[in-house]
């Protein structure tokens, strides 16, 4: 009981700050908001755009805006279903939570206790890692490491992708250091079917969705029902234009980033989450006790310089399943969420009884960290700035610059290249699986078998070097692939890094790939 009121002190407001004169003069403008969000769709060439906000209890605003496909006229509304990406951290942090809550887990358990076939690369990480270091990215493994396996959209198992991360190498050494990892989140997501013994689908519908009143959300695209079609299409801007772009909402994320939901739902997500785990309809879905392991930071992160310019932020972590932050004073809990051509965000003040989550199907995130900055601006009684232009501004310019070094570094010399038949056979990854070079007519192509979206021609660039270029062009994730040879001039491996670092999306992991050419015999 210490424990359990502990948290509530901690996550709930005071009677004294709830009553306090200087909360009850400043709220939600939603006049403020509504304008934010017109300027930034505007401003920033978003189709379509959701929005809710919840302040002291109660559901303060729950719109929608623009489109759902940039061709059509059917209009965005609360209901309109978007995919929140790595918002549904939280939730499969949540799910866990309430394993904890009910006996059958406990945060510190070793993974292995649940998952007996669960590795790492290295053995001591696989026999310390615990539940909570699942949910903390905190692993060792490096930004993004092993996303290849789900991203895009692969045909692998929970099984072969929990099989292939014991063959990916760390980056540093265990619980030192922040790096956000998406796989992490999968295997928790397992770990909630195994102790649940339904899977994290389910789970997540049947003992959370429909206690907290999220009827239109589901665990996963393809379990949305064919009848409804209120649903959202991301875009993807390129070379001056905006590209509709359907993707299945990350449902290969599972626990990482699968959930459908809608600004209607989410907000009695973001209700309950500033009621110590209790839903608007009185069911306790976690309790305040779990909440504290969630909300407080399992690993810190460098502050930024710009942010403390910007609002003050003088620290910054990582909980479960959660950023935080400080703002302006205030403890910030959040999320962004990210999908080719839709992102996401979910922003809480607790202490100010105040959520907010926008929905978009465009890519451009600053424009959702603009508006929301604009929600607290008034709710805090901030100096008046456009937040908004202010986020247009840093975007822009960082964006210029992003595109400035983007593209093939120019060569002053370039090697040729061997017959391009020395090129061909199946290169291999222990983690991924194989990639097949061939050639057709006068190309080379290459084919990430496992992965659709990942066919291209090679170009040649210098020597054994070449430009893998894919055929979506959308997904802006070029790459350099350097073949390795023997002294027979056999291809004995391969290795690959973005064209364009500061433009590729990081799960797109090439980096991480260590292909190894398998033999011909072997190869067929």
């Amino acid at each position: 009981m210490i424990g359990a009121g502990l948290a509530l002190i901690l996550t709930l407001p005071s009677l004294a700050q709830q009553t306090d004169s200087s909360t009850a003069k400043n709220a939600v403008n939603v006049q403020d908001v509504d304008t934010a969000v017109r300027q930034a769709m505007t401003r920033f060439n978003i189709p379509g755009l959701a929005i809710a906000v919840v302040e002291k209890g109660q559901v303060v605003m729950a719109k929608g805006y623009g489109v759902r496909h940039l061709t059509t006229s059917e209009p965005v509304d609360k209901h309109t279903l978007f995919g929140i990406a790595s918002n549904t951290k939280a939730f499969t942090s949540a799910a866990l939570a309430m394993l904890v809550d009910e006996g059958k887990l406990n945060w510190d358990d070793k993974v292995i206790k649940h998952l007996p076939e669960f590795r790492m690369f290295d053995a001591y990480v696989s026999a310390e890692m615990a539940i909570r270091d699942l949910l903390s990215h905190r692993s060792g493994l490096g930004l993004g490491a092993g996303d290849l396996m789900i991203w895009p959209d692969t045909n692998k198992t929970t099984e072969q992708l929990i099989a292939g991360i014991a063959n990916i190498k760390p980056s540093s050494s265990f619980r030192s250091e922040y790096a956000y990892n998406n796989l992490m989140f999968v295997v928790a997501g397992e770990v909630v079917a195994r102790v649940s013994g339904m899977s994290w689908q389910d789970f997540v519908e049947q003992r959370m969705f429909t206690k907290l009143g999220m009827d239109d959300s589901k665990a996963g695209f393809s379990r949305i029902s064919p009848d409804n079609r209120n649903w959202a299409t991301g875009h993807i801007p390129m070379d001056g234009q905006l590209n509709p772009f359907f993707v299945n909402y990350l449902e290969d994320f599972r626990g990482a980033g699968a959930i459908a939901s809608n600004v209607d739902d989410m907000s009695q997500w973001l209700l309950t989450q500033l009621n110590a785990g209790k839903t608007p309809q009185g069911q306790q879905l976690f309790s305040a006790q779990q909440q504290l392991q969630m909300w407080q930071p399992h690993i810190m992160r460098e502050a930024k310089e710009e942010s403390f310019t910007t609002h003050r932020q003088q620290f910054r972590g990582y909980g479960l399943g959660w950023a935080i932050e400080d703002y302006f004073g205030y403890k910030k809990l959040g999320h962004g969420g990210g999908i080719l051509g839709m992102v996401s965000q979910v922003a809480l003040l607790p202490e100010r009884q105040l959520g907010v989550v926008l929905l978009s199907n465009q890519q451009a995130y600053p424009a959702l960290t603009g508006i929301i900055d604009e929600v607290f601006e008034d709710a805090l009684g901030l100096p008046e700035i456009d937040r908004v232009e202010v986020a247009l501004q840093n975007y822009e310019q960082e964006k210029a610059n992003n595109y400035a070094t983007a593209g093939i570094k120019p060569l002053t010399t370039v090697q040729a290249s061997l017959p391009l038949k020395h090129y061909t056979g199946t290169l291999t990854s222990d983690w991924y699986g194989d990639v097949i070079v061939k050639q057709v007519g006068g190309n080379l192509m290459i084919d990430f078998t496992h992965t659709d979206l990942l066919k291209g021609k090679l170009e040649h660039y210098s020597g054994n070097t070449f430009v893998v270029r894919w055929q979506e062009r959308l997904l802006e994730a070029d790459a350099y692939i350097q073949f390795n040879m023997n002294n027979f001039q056999q291809v004995v491996g391969a290795n690959m890094e973005f064209v364009s670092p500061d433009v590729t999306d990081f799960s797109f992991d090439f980096h991480d790939l260590e292909l190894t050419a398998l033999p011909a015999a072997e190869a067929e």
